[in-house]
C-alpha cells in the first residue's frame, strides 16, 4: 500500500551515501533522506549521524519518479523544522577577527613591498 505524503513511518538504514541514507521502509518500499534533511543543522557527513542497520522514523515528502519516497529524519523528530526558515551562513564579526585580519593585512602588504623591491632591483643591475 502506497504511503501518503505527510506520514510518519519506521524504516531501517540500508545503505549510506555521500548526500544522503536509503531507507528500507516497514511496507517493504525504499526512499532516500537527503543530507540535509538528516538533522535540523548542518550535516557535514551521513556517518556522522547514521550508520547501516539503525531503525528511524521518517516522514514522506513524497515520491520521486524513480518509484523511491523522498523521505525526512528530521521533519519526523521536530515538526516545526519544515517551516524554520534557514539561517545564513555566520560570518565572523568579533574584534579578535578584526585584529587578526588587520594583522595579516599588514604583513601581507610588507611582503608584497619587498617583492617589489627586490624585483625592481634585478631590474635595475641588468643594465
Amino acid at each position: 500500500m502506497p504511503l501518503e505524503t505527510g506520514e510518519v513511518v519506521e524504516g531501517k538504514v540500508v545503505k549510506l551515501l555521500r548526500f544522503g541514507a536509503i531507507i528500507q521502509l516497514s511496507n517493504g518500499e525504499s526512499g532516500l533522506v537527503h543530507i540535509s534533511e538528516i538533522a535540523p543543522e548542518f550535516v557535514a557527513a551521513v556517518e556522522d549521524y547514521l550508520r547501516e542497520g539503525d531503525e528511524v522514523r521518517v516522514k514522506v515528502l513524497g515520491m520521486k519518479e524513480e518509484g523511491r519516497y523522498d523521505l525526512s529524519i528530521k521533519q519526523a523528530e521536530h515538526p516545526d523544522a519544515e517551516r524554520q526558515p534557514r539561517r545564513p551562513p555566520r560570518r565572523p564579526t568579533s574584534a579578535a577577527f578584526e585584529r587578526r585580519l588587520s594583522e595579516f593585512m599588514k604583513s601581507s602588504n610588507q611582503r608584497q613591498s619587498d617583492l617589489n623591491r627586490a624585483k625592481s632591483g634585478r631590474k635595475r643591475s641588468r643594465r
